[in-house]
């Protein structure tokens, strides 16, 4: 029984072959049919590249860059960081889990604005990308949104999110080693598919050990979890793969 906005309802058709033809009609008015639209502040195209989402953010981010440096030129390390997270990195983590790029011209072009905003901290302006974020402890937004990954599924198996409203995850029935909560790893053949948040994260799940997986609560299974991760390369090193658990060379 909800009232629509007529005007505010539009049309968009999701796949590899798109049919734009077929009218849609509510009260016998015809819909707008459009190739993307914004949701809950995501921005969903019709082929889920996410391309225009990440853009505006990226935009959106190095305009907050641009407001810190004319307003705040001389910070304290406690002081830049609370700013960066709140202004600037907040926007470029936002439903990460929806819209994780795959592609490295993506990656780079997020991490660039972390790049650039650790050099807003005189002090270490002249240190390297990687010596800039240890001198911070500020991981790459790489690292960050496999992080919150985990942290997604961790929800997901302990009845934190909506099941109704989550991706369907296969459970292993047979676990010979690892954690007690493992996933089936299903089969793909497009890039998309493969990418797409219920695929990705199998293989890097399926590596965490008992002690992270069987946290107690989320606050728990982070800090367990950073603890696992925290010799991991790509930490402070956006060109470096996860590794799996112990000393496999297992690239994920």
């Amino acid at each position: 029984l909800i009232k629509l906005n007529i005007k505010k309802c539009k049309i968009v058709s999701y796949g590899r072959k798109i049919n734009h033809n077929y009218p849609y009609y509510i009260d016998k008015v015809e819909l707008e049919a459009v190739d993307s639209i914004k949701d809950l502040g995501v921005t969903f195209d019709s082929k889920l590249s996410f391309d225009t989402h990440i853009n505006d953010k990226i935009n959106r981010a190095y305009s907050f860059l641009g407001i810190i440096k004319r307003n705040f030129q001389y910070l304290t390390k406690d002081g830049f960081l609370a700013v960066y997270k709140a202004m600037v990195r907040s926007h470029l983590e936002y439903a990460g889990s929806v819209w994780s790029p795959h592609k490295v011209s993506y990656i780079k072009k997020l991490e660039k604005v972390q790049m650039r905003a650790t050099k807003l901290f005189y002090p270490i302006r002249n240190l390297s990308y990687d010596g800039r974020l240890r001198y911070l402890n500020l991981p790459t937004l790489y690292y960050r949104r496999l992080r919150g990954d985990m942290i997604t599924v961790y929800k997901m198996i302990t009845g934190l999110n909506d099941n109704s409203a989550i991706a369907k995850l296969t459970r292993a029935t047979t676990v010979t080693r690892g954690n007690i909560f493992k996933f089936n790893q299903e089969h793909v053949h497009y890039d998309l598919r493969k990418h797409s948040f219920n695929i990705r994260i199998i293989s890097i799940w399926n590596s965490l050990p008992n002690y992270v997986v069987s946290a107690c609560s989320v606050l728990n299974f982070e800090k367990n979890l950073d603890v696992f991760w925290s010799n991991q390369d790509c930490k402070f090193d956006w060109h470096a793969r996860l590794t799996g658990i112990g000393n496999r060379s297992e690239n994920i």
